[in-house]
């Protein structure tokens, strides 16, 4: 499990462990895994897939940025 933020500029939407993330990057759909690779990228149009405790949630996105940390990931959108 790693820690996910998805935020906008005036509110944040999720704040929680999870296990993964997929998200609509522009080169593609990628997921982010525990121990990912140090990034930031762009977001497209699409669906970002939260996996957790669980249960998958779903968020609809128009477009964002992505970094993704020793210390988690963090979503603008």
């Amino acid at each position: 499990m790693f820690p996910l933020t998805i935020t906008t500029v005036t509110k944040q939407l999720f704040s929680d462990d999870v296990t993964s993330v997929t998200l609509p990057g522009a080169e593609g759909e990628l997921t982010v895994l525990k121990n990912h690779v140090p990034l930031i990228t762009t977001l497209v149009k699409g669906t970002i897939t939260v996996r957790g405790k669980g249960d998958n949630r779903t968020f609809p996105v128009t477009g964002g940025l992505l970094e993704v940390s020793r210390a988690g990931a963090v979503v603008l959108v």
